[in-house]
């Protein structure tokens, strides 16, 4: 599993690293214009005597520690800066690494080497899933924003100097880190850190659904867990592009969620006319590519299912094979994390896969990697705003009761850290 980590965050570096590279038109690469119009003295660099990071670490013994421990904040080189952490998301992905292996009835507050730590037990079935990453000390923290307090000697790495950025590249869980200038865009002037603070994971991944939509022939999407913060950034964004959207939710409290943002399809799949709403709803869109957050049980099952039945409503021809209608469920999350269960009904023409941001951005490439990112920026208090329930600060991350809040990834209730508090 830790293989696996660090691949991916070797590509999102390659990516982020690729995007700024072939732009001029922002971020710290225009800024240094600007510098060099308004030549400023350059900034001494800054000890950080008081830093600290989170490390999560699983056991050879089956515990799962979160640790707050001090940090070295390395001298920047000459196209880096230090950027002061004021802003770090808690994410479903971010997780996967915190508390996924964690019995969370088992939490407990301990001293581990000398630093506070959360503790808790790995039940004995799950420890062989981390085998991968046992006794090895990870950094966590996919994105975040906050303020460059000390930077190279660079013209690029200066001009930032004093600026509020939003960045993504791992091991934002700490109090400073370290970033090479290019990969940093500076947000308006006058916004806070809290603005930037999830302006990669969420926002990128919704634009990429569109992305493959198109790419795939495909006019309309269904989305399940479709009241979460991706869920309503989804909405907004498919309102605002005239893509229909069939959203599948689990309360009428997250009902009126979307209702309110404006969808007309939304459906509750708690309610004894589940099926047939979903069927009506995909007959009347022609929605044949579904995004399922939920990944274990027979959601998967239930889209594909409803969409060969709309199919016949929209006049599709019988055949004992089912529909040529071509129609495609991609897994992209595990709230559930039992097994996926397909059963009949569905046709011979269909597929059910799994999504990741990270290579599909990598397939998209740097060019319209870039357009996705700017408009991110752009629709930071629109399409891709973010609510949060509550910010904490990186002991509270290591607080029993704190931690088993944000670990229920309960609809809207995303937590903010604020490393700096």
């Amino acid at each position: 599993m830790i293989d696996e980590v660090k691949t991916a965050k070797q590509i999102i570096d390659e990516m982020v690293a690729e995007f700024f590279g072939i732009t001029e038109r922002m971020g710290a690469l225009h800024a240094a214009k600007s510098f060099q119009k308004n030549k400023r003295e350059e900034y001494p660099m800054t000890n950080f005597p008081d830093a600290k990071q989170l490390f999560t670490t699983v056991t050879e013994d089956g515990k799962s520690i979160l640790s707050i421990e001090p940090y070295a904040v390395p001298e920047p080189k000459k196209h880096e800066v230090v950027v002061q952490m004021e802003a770090v998301p808690i994410n479903p992905s971010d997780l996967g690494l915190l508390t996924a292996a964690a019995n969370m009835s088992t939490v407990r507050s301990e001293t581990v080497d000398g630093n506070p730590a959360l503790v808790a037990d790995v039940d004995p079935v799950m420890q062989p899933f981390f085998k991968g990453r046992a006794g090895k000390k990870l950094a966590a923290g996919n994105e975040g924003a906050g303020t460059v307090v000390a930077a190279g000697s660079s013209d690029a790495a200066q001009a930032l100097m004093g600026k509020v950025v939003t960045i993504v590249g791992g091991e934002m869980y700490r109090t400073h880190r370290v970033m090479p200038a290019m990969m940093c865009v500076p947000l308006p002037e006058g916004a806070p850190a809290k603005e930037g603070a999830s302006l990669f994971v969420n926002p990128m991944t919704v634009q990429g659904f569109l992305n493959t939509m198109r790419a795939e022939g495909h006019e309309a999407l269904v989305h399940t867990a479709a009241a979460s913060n991706l869920g309503q950034m989804l909405a907004k964004l498919c309102l605002k592009e005239g893509v229909p959207l069939v959203a599948i939710v689990r309360s009428d409290a997250q009902k009126k969620i979307l209702t309110d943002i404006g969808l007309t399809h939304v459906i509750d799949s708690s309610k004894s006319d589940f099926m047939e709403q979903l069927i009506a709803a995909l007959a009347e869109t022609g929605a044949t590519l579904g995004f399922d957050a939920i990944g274990g049980g027979k959601m998967a099952s239930y889209i594909l299912t409803a969409m060969e039945k709309a199919a016949a409503v929209r006049g599709a021809e019988f055949s004992v094979y089912g529909s040529t209608v071509n129609k495609q469920v991609y897994i992209y999350g595990r709230l559930d994390t039992g097994e996926t269960i397909l059963g009949g009904g569905l046709g011979l023409y269909w597929g059910v896969g799994g999504w990741l941001l990270t290579p599909h951005l990598e397939k998209a490439g740097g060019e319209r990697m870039m357009e996705m990112r700017m408009y991110t920026v752009e629709e930071r208090n629109g399409i891709f705003h973010s609510d949060y329930s509550s910010e904490i600060s990186l002991m509270d991350m290591i607080d029993p009761d704190i931690a088993k809040g944000y670990e229920k990834k309960a609809t809207g209730e995303k937590v903010l850290v604020n490393p700096s508090l």
